[in-house]
C-alpha cells in the first residue's frame, strides 16, 4: 500500500515539472506561419521588449513605407496579434495545468478522552485525476495544438490586413495627386474661358460648361483627399501607430504589374491541407473527441480518492491503514456532462464542416477575382491608356492646325482623366485581389 502511494507521490512530482514555456509558444507559430510572417514574431510580456520593438518600428518608418515594411512593422506592433498570443499563452497554460494532479489533502485531529489522547493523521490522493491523466492530457495538447494554429492564422490574417491597407493608401494618394493636377488644370481651362467669353469669343454656355468642370474637379478634389486621409488612417490602425510615429511617408504610386498572373493548380486541395482555420479547426474537433471519451469513462466515477491513515494513541499502540473515499452518483448521473460533451463535439464538427465548404468557395471566388483584377488591369495599362494618349497627341495637333476647335480639345481632356483615374483603381484592385487571393489560401480571414 505505500508503494503505490509512493508511486502516486512521484508521478505528481514528475508531472509538476512541467511548465509554461519562456516565449509563450510563439517559436511554434513562427514555425507554422513560415512564410506567412517574414518578421521575427515575439510576445511582449514586458516594457523593455515594448520598448525595443518601438525603436525597430521608428527605424523602418524613417524611409518611405513599402509593402513589406507595412507587413513587418504590424507583425510587431498591432495590439490584436499581441492579444492573439496570449490567448495562446491561456492554452499553454491549460495543457500544463493537465499535467499536474490535484494537490494532496492533508488532515490532521487530535483528541483527547481522560488521560488518553489520541491524533489522528490523513493524507489523501485523487486516484481518478491519476487514472484520467494520459487522456485529459492528450485533450489538451489538442486544444493547445488548435491555438497554435489559431494564432497563426492572426498572423496571415493581420499580415494579409497589413498588405491591402498599405495598397488602398498608396491608391488613395495617388488618386488624390492625380485629382489636384486635375483641379489645377480645370481652374486654368476656367480662367481662360472667362477671358475669352469677356472678349466675346466664347459663349455664356461654354463658359458655364467649363466653370462647372472646375466645380466638380473641386468637388472631387475634396473626395479624393478625404479618401486617402480613410485609407492612411486604416494603415496606420492595422500597424498600431500613434502620436510622432503617424507622419510616416508613403510611395508616389503602386508597384507595376508582374510580368505573368499567378497559376494556380489544385487550389481547393492546397486550401483544405494548409489553411490555417481549418487546421485549427480539425485539431479542436480531434481534442473534444477525446475529452468526451473522458466524459463517458467518468460518468459515474469522477471523484476517487485514496487516502494513507495513521492514528497514535497514548494509550494503545499506532494504528495504520488506509481509505477509499467514492462519491456516490445519486443526484448526479454524469448525464448531462456526457450530453455537454456530445453537443460541444457536434458542434466542433459541423463547424468544421463549414469551414471546409467555405475554404473551397473562397479559394475559387479569389482566384477568379484575381485573374480578372489582372486582365483588367494589365488592359488598362497596355490598351486603354497607351490609346487615350495617342488620340490626345492627335488632337493636339490637329489643335495646333486649327483643324479642330478648342471646345474638342478640353472635351478629349475630360475622358482622358476618366481613364487614366480607372487605370489606377484596376492597379489598386490587382494588388488587393492578389492580397485576398493569398489570404483565401492561407487563413480564410
Amino acid at each position: 500500500m505505500i508503494r503505490t502511494i509512493a508511486w502516486v507521490l512521484a508521478a505528481s512530482i514528475v508531472a509538476s515539472c512541467t511548465s509554461v514555456s519562456p516565449d509563450g509558444g510563439i517559436e511554434a507559430v513562427q514555425e507554422i506561419a513560415g512564410s506567412r510572417a517574414p518578421q521575427r514574431l515575439e510576445y511582449f510580456q514586458n516594457d523593455t521588449a515594448r520598448a525595443a520593438a518601438a525603436k525597430a518600428v521608428r527605424e523602418r518608418l524613417r524611409d518611405p513605407l513599402s509593402s513589406s515594411g507595412a507587413v513587418a512593422i504590424a507583425l510587431i506592433n498591432n495590439p490584436g496579434l499581441q492579444a492573439a498570443y496570449s490567448e495562446l499563452r491561456i492554452a499553454e497554460a491549460d495543457l500544463v495545468q493537465a499535467t499536474r494532479l490535484r494537490n494532496p489533502g492533508f488532515s490532521f485531529a487530535r483528541y483527547q478522552r481522560g488521560d488518553e489522547r489520541e491524533i489522528e493523521r490523513q493524507v489523501t490522493f485523487d486516484v481518478v485525476g491519476l487514472v484520467t491523466m494520459p487522456w485529459r492530457v492528450e485533450a489538451e495538447r489538442g486544444l493547445y495544438r488548435a491555438a497554435q494554429l489559431r494564432a497563426a492564422a492572426e498572423v496571415a490574417r493581420v499580415a494579409g490586413e497589413a498588405r491591402r491597407a498599405w495598397v488602398e493608401a498608396v491608391a488613395a494618394g495617388e488618386l488624390a495627386h492625380y485629382a489636384q493636377q486635375v483641379k489645377e488644370a480645370a481652374e486654368a481651362s476656367a480662367e481662360i474661358a472667362a477671358q475669352m467669353a469677356r472678349a466675346g469669343n466664347f459663349s455664356r454656355l461654354t463658359q458655364s460648361r467649363e466653370h462647372v468642370f472646375y466645380a466638380e474637379a473641386t468637388a472631387q478634389l475634396a473626395r479624393a483627399k478625404l479618401g486617402a486621409v480613410s485609407a492612411r488612417e486604416r494603415l496606420t490602425r492595422v500597424l498600431g501607430l500613434w502620436g510622432d510615429d503617424v507622419a510616416f511617408k508613403l510611395p508616389e504610386r503602386l508597384p507595376d504589374l508582374p510580368a505573368a498572373p499567378l497559376e494556380l493548380r489544385d487550389a481547393e486541395s492546397q486550401a483544405i491541407s494548409e489553411r490555417l482555420d481549418v487546421r485549427a479547426s480539425r485539431e479542436e474537433t480531434e481534442a473534444l473527441a477525446r475529452s468526451l471519451g473522458i466524459s463517458r469513462a467518468t460518468r459515474f466515477v469522477n471523484v476517487l480518492e485514496l487516502g494513507y491513515e495513521r492514528d497514535t494513541s497514548s494509550v494503545l499502540p499506532p494504528r495504520t491503514g488506509y481509505q477509499v473515499e467514492l462519491t456516490l452518483p445519486i443526484f448526479d448521473w454524469g448525464d448531462a456532462r456526457v450530453a455537454r460533451a456530445e453537443a460541444a463535439y457536434m458542434r466542433s464538427f459541423n463547424r468544421t464542416a463549414e469551414t471546409a465548404i467555405a475554404a473551397r468557395s473562397q479559394v475559387r471566388e479569389g482566384y477568379a477575382v484575381y485573374r480578372t483584377a489582372y486582365d483588367l488591369a494589365r488592359h488598362y495599362r497596355e490598351e486603354i491608356v497607351p490609346l487615350r494618349k495617342r488620340i490626345s497627341e492627335e488632337n493636339l495637333l490637329r489643335y495646333n492646325g486649327m483643324l479642330i476647335s478648342v471646345f474638342e480639345l478640353l472635351a478629349d481632356a475630360r475622358e482622358q482623366i476618366g481613364a487614366v483615374t480607372a487605370a489606377i483603381e484596376a492597379g489598386r484592385d490587382y494588388w488587393i485581389a492578389e492580397a485576398n487571393l493569398e489570404t483565401a489560401l492561407t487563413t480564410g480571414h
